[in-house]
């Protein structure tokens, strides 16, 4: 079973990172090795995401992903764990984005749900396995029915927990009940994929999260976790009640748009969201921008 107690294999505090682009739509790698030394030298982060969703992973090219991997492993060294998105709904290209990322310096494997195609459960079961066979890196399901188009079951999940590189999975299905057979009935250690979901998951025996507004709020919830951890559980739900309006917040508009967008009124240049992401609205950012100001 899962333990707060105990180290989990990527760390607690986690940010799903975004990528930074130059003026010219380009990756801008600079920005993306200080974001994320700013996000684990002075941030407190454990592990850093790269490729995901909130990092456009739909957008950008496999060389601009293995460089992304390499430069942020290069960035927070043995500082923090680096775990590259690599999940498609190409088993093949999901292997061969595996082993790219390995070579990049990545300390661990985020595969998605295969999206869109909706497979059946066994073929589902398949993909994860020959992801996990091809690779000798740790892997981090990601179970997000609402992009997805399927939730990885249940009893798939405790199937899947058997073999010996599928570690860990990033919650973002929403049924803490669910989440707990799961936890109760196997070792995976669960990260939270949705920041409010954070102290809730904790409660059923998970370990952290992968969050999106902690790109501002990483001391503040590595605050909460320590809290719940140490046993100070009044001290969890005060410190998490005084977030839940950065949580939302950050989710008034895409995730990855607001974060940028908030980024670079507070010192970073990391750019606008490749097309069909787009601008925040003004007022949108305001009110965001104030929440940070107020809460945090």
């Amino acid at each position: 079973m899962s333990s707060t107690s105990e180290q989990p294999i990527f760390g607690r505090l986690l940010t799903a990172m975004i990528t930074p682009f130059n003026p010219d739509g380009s990756v801008n790698l600079a920005e993306a090795a200080r974001l994320a030394r700013h996000l684990v030298d002075e941030l407190g982060h454990d592990g850093l995401v790269v490729n995901g969703t909130t990092g456009e992973s739909p957008t950008t090219s496999d060389a601009e992903k293995r460089d992304l991997i390499a430069t942020v492993a290069e960035a927070v060294g043995d500082r923090a764990s680096v775990v590259a998105g690599v999940g498609t709904f190409d088993t093949r290209h999901t292997i061969e984005l595996a082993g790219q990322a390995t070579d990049a310096g990545a300390d661990g494997l985020l595969v998605v749900t295969p999206y869109y195609s909706r497979p059946p459960i066994d073929a589902l079961e398949a993909h994860f396995l020959s992801v996990a066979e091809a690779t000798e890196l740790p892997i981090m399901l990601y179970d997000i029915p609402h992009r997805a188009g399927i939730p990885i079951p249940e009893t798939s999940l405790i199937r899947l927990a058997d073999h010996p590189r599928i570690a860990a999975v990033k919650d973002a299905k929403g049924d803490i009940c669910s989440s707990s057979v799961v936890i109760a009935g196997t070792t995976l250690s669960y990260y939270a994929g949705d920041d409010a979901y954070l102290l809730p998951l904790l409660a059923v025996g998970g370990v952290g999260v992968v969050g999106t507004s902690t790109h501002f709020s990483g001391l503040q919830v590595r605050s909460v976790i320590d809290a719940y951890t140490a046993g100070d559980l009044a001290l969890a739900r005060q410190l998490n009640a005084q977030l839940l309006p950065v949580f939302r917040g950050v989710f008034a508009t895409q995730g990855a748009m607001m974060v940028k967008a908030a980024l670079n009124r507070r010192g970073f240049s990391v750019g606008d969201c490749r097309p069909p992401m787009s601008a925040v609205a003004p007022d949108v950012l305001e009110r965001f921008l104030r929440i940070l100001d107020t809460q945090l």
